[in-house]
């Protein structure tokens, strides 16, 4: 039997309905931008395997340093222990996040991250003796699957059968340069009949809304709102995070930084789960009392994986490199060139651009998980290309080492789909 047979018997796979979907592509091995399956076909991995794999797959800076790291310690609890990838890891990120940021608390996966981001947020007010319960999200947002991440998220293609059970959660427009006033008074209407405790968001993109971009100068008067009203703010990184943005964070690009920011996919380069969430000192002491139930009591068996963080570190120092650094300029500048080819076609209806991270938008409507989104999926894994339409979005997310000729052939592919739709 092929491993796409064997993968039928006992295989869940997630956002996938198997009585519409019941193949997989079987994946054997994995180099730089280049996915191949069990049959020996190859595939340009053009969205980093969900923004994750952004030096490259087996990346052997990486790969190496966590191979001598398992010959030394693999794993161990992280609540009454700590050991050295850990503290090098606060250490080498600390430098490099907004200058805010003071503590790291480690969980597993993006969705975590969020949670224990509006748990510090609710938590923060509860030790001070405030009755806060409302939060405040975009339209439109995604943070993840666990509850709380899914009582901020808009979009209920995910949500549906559980909104009965979510948070309680006020929603306002993301900002887009003509909004701004109205935004902030609907802000202020809030503040008149709701105890606002946190506002969860994803800084500039909106990843799962289909990249859709929002405007860092409406976002800036959002955050000073938040901070002259006490409001936590929790920026969501998980997919923005290290360098995808042209800057090491999406929260680069606003002067007023949040109190809390959550990582993941990029920050283990896709070798290893884990997550981080970071905030000010300020949050930090509302937390550290001689009363117990004020501690943050939230823990992940695998927090601080030492073969995750060594991962970590080693993706750090590539980030900072000189080359990966002029790659993003390379990859930001090879977009734009392609932008300018694409843009008045007359079956692109819009395009749109941030740091590494292309979007465009067909000129057709159809279902987000539709029999044209899926026509189109096809077309490109059958050229040899991995990109995952998100409705009428076709983006790019490639990882930094994905080479001039690969991404040329990236967009040549999307220039034929454009036959078909």
């Amino acid at each position: 039997m092929t491993l796409k047979e064997r993968d039928k018997k006992h295989l869940w796979h997630p956002l996938t309905q198997h009585k519409l979907h019941p193949e997989t592509i079987a994946i054997t091995k994995a180099k730089g931008c280049v996915l191949t399956d069990e049959d020996g076909k190859e595939y340009i991995d053009a969205i980093a395997s969900w923004y994750t794999c952004m030096y490259g797959h087996c990346n052997e800076f990486i790969t190496s340093r966590v191979s001598s790291q398992m010959q030394q310690l693999d794993q161990v609890v992280f609540t009454g222990f700590t050991h050295e990838p850990a503290i090098k890891l606060s250490e080498a990120l600390i430098q490099i996040l907004p200058k805010n940021q003071n503590k790291l608390f480690f969980s597993d996966n993006g969705s975590t991250s969020v949670e224990i981001g509006i748990k510090m947020a609710l938590q923060y007010h509860f030790n001070k003796g405030e009755k806060r319960n409302t939060l405040i999200a975009f339209e439109d947002g995604f943070h993840g699957d666990t509850f709380g991440a899914m009582s901020v998220s808009g979009l209920s293609v995910y949500n549906g059968p559980f909104a009965d059970f979510f948070l309680d959660v006020k929603r306002i427009p993301t900002p887009n340069g003509t909004n701004h006033e109205a935004i902030l008074n609907a802000l202020q209407s809030l503040l008149e009949t709701q105890q606002v405790a946190g506002f969860v968001y994803e800084p500039l993109v909106q990843g799962a809304a289909a990249m859709k971009i929002h405007d860092a100068e409406g976002l800036e008067l959002i955050l000073k709102f938040c901070e002259k009203n006490n409001i936590v703010t929790v920026a969501d990184e998980v997919m923005t995070g290290f360098g995808k943005t042209g800057k090491h964070y999406a929260s680069d690009y606003m002067e007023t930084k949040p109190d809390i920011i959550c990582l993941s996919k990029a920050l283990t380069a896709g070798l290893m789960p884990m997550a981080i969430t970071s905030c000010s000192q300020e949050i930090y002491d509302a937390f550290y009392s001689d009363e117990i139930g004020k501690g943050l009591f939230h823990g992940h068996t695998y927090s601080a994986n030492p073969l995750a963080c060594t991962a970590a570190l080693a993706g750090i120092e590539l980030l900072q490199s000189e080359e990966i650094q002029n790659n993003i300029i390379r990859i930001k500048a090879s977009h734009e060139a392609f932008n300018l080819r694409i843009k008045n076609h007359p079956k692109v209806k819009s395009t749109r651009q941030l740091g590494v991270i292309f979007a465009l938008d067909l000129n057709t409507e159809m279902a987000r998980y539709g029999n044209l989104r899926d026509k189109l999926f096809s077309f490109f894994l059958d050229k040899g290309v991995f990109l995952r339409p998100l409705g009428n979005t076709i983006y790019i997310q490639a990882p930094y080492v994905v080479s001039d000729s690969q991404l040329e052939k990236v967009y040549q592919t999307i220039e034929e789909a454009l036959s078909i739709v």
